[in-house]
């Protein structure tokens, strides 16, 4: 027997998918709430619906807004491809391009400037009372922001990152949302959550967006896992504030964003087993107190910007600042390995020796068995984005070694421990109020 909570947005009578999804995914709610008004019914009553996405293009010029549980919205394919190197080849040579434009089951958001975040989100979570709106889904398809606008600078408008528009907006407190299989593309934000709990951000391809995983307000026990992440120069791929709990496990973090990893507030979480690349200091951000947290097992490569469209873009922030800064208490950095990769003509301060990992602030920080690879790379930039990354990241051999600090324990922190992650001469601490072993020099 065919299901009445299952919808199909091409078979809706309500609106034309093609021109306006917003309209069709609202009239859909509205049915689900008018027809599951009964809270207790044979110990039910409210069981949810799947709205399902066929591929193809769908136009979205009203803002989806999701007031109801157990809702899941399903599409056929992430879709996602770089619209960034599209915009990026002469226009005369589109012409031969496979295709132009993201595919799969994908909304194009074609919102009209707006005066508040949810006018330019193309899907807002938002619901009062209690119990807190629960096992909202998002699968499988693609949100396309579709272009980037100018801001004044000297950049091309599609290489700005700014265009004020939201993939997934949540915007009261929830309870085991999760977004899956995703494509996110050209968003100013792509996924922004306030309040969660219990949520999963799984599998999804988030890149080109000028922030790609917001998780703000509070939250607890959610999980960032398995993504393909790359933010704007300007954001963050990842992002969390006053979490606890929060695991950041098995990600593989593009560069460009301004950080990787940015933590303010959170505590009692790991960040384990990712892969990071940066084109710049500041990608793993421990901040105001964030503390009792672990950070293990990842890769950090920083290098240089290979791709000429961006050649010269930075984040603002020079070399002594650290590739992981700390900020916090009882913090755990436990066998990472850091490729610092980049030319010694361009270090800021001129002369300066680039900091790899910085304890600004707070005690009891327990640093041990990292390893550094620091190399003087002479910078080049390629006008091709894949060979010019693929053929930075394969170059290993380089004629000489660059000097760096590979751990710096600044004079506000006290009675920590670094052990192992540095030679003698690569690590500086006050000795007097922190415990240090070197890791043996070769001759030494």
């Amino acid at each position: 027997m065919p299901s009445s909570n299952r919808y199909d947005v091409t078979a809706w009578p309500v609106g034309d998918p093609a021109e306006d999804i917003g309209e069709v995914i609202n009239s859909i709610v509205a049915d689900i709430k008018s027809r599951q008004n009964i809270t207790d019914e044979n110990d039910g009553g409210r069981p949810g619906a799947v709205i399902v996405l066929p591929p193809g293009d769908y136009r979205l010029r009203t803002p989806v807004r999701i007031d109801v549980s157990f809702l899941r919205i399903e599409g056929s394919g992430h879709g996602f491809t770089s619209s960034s190197i599209r915009f990026n080849v002469p226009e005369d040579e589109w012409p031969g391009l496979h295709e132009l434009w993201p595919g799969g089951s994908r909304i194009l958001v074609d919102l009209p400037a707006g005066d508040d975040d949810g006018d330019r989100a193309a899907f807002v979570v938002e619901r009062a009372g209690s119990p807190r709106i629960s096992s909202v889904e998002f699968s499988n398809f693609c949100i396309d922001g579709m272009h980037f606008s100018a801001d004044g600078s000297e950049l091309h408008p599609e290489n700005t990152y700014v265009n004020g528009k939201t993939g997934i907006l949540v915007a009261s407190a929830n309870d085991s949302f999760r977004i899956n299989g995703m494509g996110f593309v050209y968003l100013e934000h792509a996924v922004t959550i306030h309040n969660a709990d219990a949520l999963s951000i799984h599998d999804n391809f988030i890149a080109e967006c000028g922030n790609c995983i917001e998780l703000r307000g509070w939250g607890q026990a959610s999980k960032i896992t398995d993504n393909l992440i790359g933010a704007g120069f300007r954001g963050h791929s990842i992002y969390a504030e006053n979490h606890g709990g929060l695991l950041i496990t098995a990600n593989n973090v593009f560069p460009r964003g301004a950080s990787s990893i940015r933590l303010r507030g959170v505590t009692r979480s790991s960040v384990t087993g990712n892969r990071l690349h940066a084109f710049y200091p500041g990608m793993v951000l421990l901040e105001e107190n964030s503390s009792e947290n672990l950070v293990a097992t990842n890769h950090f490569l920083r290098d240089h910007e290979p791709w000429t469209p961006f050649h010269g873009v930075d984040n603002g922030l020079d070399d002594l600042f650290g590739l992981l800064r700390v900020s916090g208490n009882d913090n755990s950095v436990i066998g990472n390995h850091f490729s610092e990769v980049i030319d010694a003509s361009t270090v800021r301060p001129e002369g300066a020796r680039p900091v790899i990992i910085r304890v600004v602030s707070g005690t009891g920080n327990y640093v041990a068995t990292n390893h550094v690879v620091a190399i003087d790379a002479h910078a080049v930039s390629n006008d091709s984005a894949f060979e010019g990354q693929v053929d930075a990241l394969l170059a290993t051999r380089s004629a000489e070694a660059l000097a760096v600090t590979a751990v710096q324990v600044d004079a506000e922190s006290a009675r920590n421990t670094v052990l192992d992650s540095g030679t003698d001469d690569q690590v500086v601490l006050d000795r007097a109020v922190n415990a240090f072993r070197a890791t043996p020099a070769i001759g030494g």
